[in-house]
């Protein structure tokens, strides 16, 4: 499958001052997949996975030494490692935190090798590193497939193109408009996780899907052990459960668990965000260009990292959401903000963490709200997001006026168009907004 991150990667690859980099990302996105890859563009390629192959740890336990740790590999495995030849690939290298250390001595050492790491529980394994080796180590973060790689993975180029094209300006054909709502239909289903995007394209049967979605979320469930032994599994369980039926509202700590206060929930919740499961999304007073000045610390709201696994837990009936026309009929929009976030998340930049915001207008007794802030360059766009095709806008007006803002943006299932201060983007082309 055609993935974004193919192009960073080989990015990585050409440059001169490159330094090892650390693929992150939550389980089951792609890491290992991208990276075999851009192997495949190397003269030699060394993959080596560290919970399966637990015998190579002990060449990374007294001496972390590049030249070393090279020359016993490349014996070992019987594969040169060669400088701008080889690409060495250390595959769920948080199973062993020494080599982690290692890589900011290869940067030192052997600046002319091509070294990537990727691992799915790395922010675990780094938190309990002394040193992590900052600024001689680069990272790409990874996500779930967006809905531009779904249509790219389904042979829709063609489609792919038309819609990037288009803007509030200059709406797309209401034929593609059409098809590309099934499309988008499709995709709410399967969700972007790259399994069962390949089990829906190969198959195109949608309940096929469901099968591996509910495979997944069992591994997932099996993963929390591995979290942090003083978190009991139900407990993560409890709050991971609770992200999905609390979505499009502030999260409710007292919500999340019957049994646990709220230290622990708060603890379990940062567990899941570590391992990229779980997004917050902060309440910004959105008075300065920094959105991340202005926030509320104890007010957020959280979604989960893959749609497909959110409509699963939710619940969603396959049959009568295929044949709605508004989606608000399903899932009372809930399932489209958190469709919306996480493509926000996916189109921003790779090399850090994303940061998501919305506002709340802090008076009593007003419920005004805007879904979602997004910084671009200078100017800061508020977003709402609706389900369907109608519904008001007075919240976001109501934003535009008090902070003097020209500009804001409508997701729902219209068409691309403008009116009054508003540009209206279809759920489908989040990525034309970033454009």
């Amino acid at each position: 499958m055609k993935r974004t991150i193919d192009n960073q990667l080989n990015n990585w690859k050409n440059k001169p001052a490159r330094k090892s980099l650390l693929v992150r990302g939550a389980r089951q996105v792609g890491k290992t997949y991208s990276i075999r890859i851009l192997g495949e563009s190397f003269t030699h390629f060394l993959e080596i996975n560290f919970e399966l192959e637990k015998e190579v740890h002990q060449f990374f336990q007294s001496d972390l030494d590049p030249e070393t740790i090279c020359t016993n590999l490349s014996a070992y495995y019987n594969t040169p490692i060669i400088d701008g030849e080889t690409l060495l690939f250390l595959d769920e290298i948080q199973a062993c935190p020494p080599a982690i250390s290692s890589l900011r001595f290869f940067h030192e050492k052997r600046p002319g090798l091509h070294l990537v790491a990727a691992g799915s529980l790395l922010e675990f394994a780094i938190k309990e590193l002394p040193s992590f080796g900052l600024g001689r180590i680069e990272s790409l973060y990874m996500y779930p497939l967006s809905f531009d790689e779904f249509l790219l993975a389904g042979n829709q180029d063609s489609l792919y193109e038309i819609k990037k094209q288009a803007n509030p300006f200059q709406p797309i054909n209401h034929a593609f408009h059409t098809k590309l709502i099934n499309f988008l239909k499709q995709f709410l289903f399967t969700g972007g996780l790259p399994e069962v995007v390949k089990t829906f394209i190969e198959t195109n049967d949608l309940r096929k899907a469901q099968v591996i979605l509910d495979q997944l979320i069992t591994g997932l469930d099996d993963d929390f052990a591995k979290y942090k032994k003083l978190v009991p599994v139900s407990r993560i369980r409890e709050v991971f459960n609770s992200i999905v039926f609390q979505s499009g509202n502030k999260f409710n700590l007292s919500k999340a668990s019957f049994s646990a206060n709220h230290r622990q929930i708060k603890e379990a919740l940062e567990l899941l965000e570590m391992a990229g499961l779980a997004y917050k999304v902060r309440h910004s007073s959105a008075d300065g260009l920094t959105l991340g000045a202005g926030i509320n610390p104890g007010r957020f709201k959280v979604i989960l990292f893959d749609h497909g696994i959110f409509q699963r837990i939710s619940g969603l009936e396959l049959s009568s959401f295929l044949l709605a026309n508004e989606f608000s009929t399903i899932n009372k929009g809930n399932i489209a903000e958190q469709f919306v976030g996480m493509e926000f998340v996916k189109y921003f930049s790779p090399d850090a963490k994303p940061q998501l915001y919305y506002w709340q207008r802090e008076k009593r007794g007003s419920n005004a709200e805007v879904d979602y802030l997004l910084q671009l360059n200078t100017n800061i766009i508020p977003v709402e997001v609706k389900s369907g095709m109608q519904g008001k806008m007075q919240s976001l007006f109501l934003f535009l006026k008090e902070k003097n803002i020209p500009v804001g943006v409508r997701i729902s299932l219209e068409n691309f168009n403008q009116y009054d201060k508003i540009h209206v983007y279809p759920l489908y082309g989040v990525e034309n907004l970033f454009r």
